[in-house]
Order: structure tokens, then C-alpha cells, then sequence
């Protein structure tokens, strides 16, 4: 492998170390040093910065990552409870279809 194949195919950094080199920023480290010193380039600096500098709030504190990670969850925790939902409506079709309509409702109103 060629060094400018090694260059194309990247550095792979784990989080510790990401997180280390924003901490040492935010300590006051110029980026210039920062990318000189370990080695990584200044635009993907940049770029662990904005992802793991916390987004403060009343309620706490959440670095973009967390929040998308978050967010992620809860769409996936949605797409679950749609897929859960879907057996109760056929089950409302084929209850109402006995003359049982009141029971159904309140059924799905514990679980909707």
C-alpha cells in the first residue's frame, strides 16, 4: 500500500482520544498545536469539537452525538410501538364485526 493509499483510507480514532484532544482545547490549546502535535488535521479537530462539546440546558448537558444517539432511540422505540399498535386495529375489525365495539375501545385506549 502506497503512503497516499494510507493518507485516502484514514486514521481511525477511538472516542478517548477524540475527547481528549477537545478537552486540551478547551484548556486553551490552539488547534494549530493541537494538529501539529498529534498528527490530525485541523478541520477534523474542528469537527470533535462540535460533537463533543455538551449542549447545556436547565435539565443537564448532552454533546450532539448523545442527542443524536438519543433521538435515534426514540425513533426506532416509535417504529416498534406503530408495528405493536397494528394487531390491535385488526383486533378492533374483528371485535366490532361481533357487536363487542365498546370493549375494544377501551382496550386500545390503555395501550394507545
Amino acid at each position: 500500500m502506497s503512503e497516499l493509499e494510507r493518507k485516502r483510507a484514514g486514521k481511525k480514532y477511538n472516542d478517548k482520544f477524540k475527547k481528549t484532544i477537545v478537552d486540551l482545547y478547551h484548556a486553551g490549546n490552539s488547534v494549530k498545536d493541537l494538529s501539529s502535535e498529534y498528527g490530525v488535521s485541523e478541520v477534523t479537530i474542528y469537527k470533535w469539537v462540535k460533537a463533543f462539546t455538551p449542549i447545556s440546558s436547565e435539565e443537564g448537558s448532552l454533546t450532539p452525538k448523545e442527542l443524536a444517539e438519543i433521538q435515534k432511540e426514540n425513533l426506532r422505540l416509535k417504529q416498534e410501538l406503530d408495528i405493536l399498535k397494528k394487531p390491535f386495529e385488526v383486533f378492533l375489525i374483528t371485535i366490532t364485526s361481533k357487536g363487542f365495539y365498546l370493549v375494544c375501545c377501551q382496550l386500545l385506549k390503555k395501550f394507545v
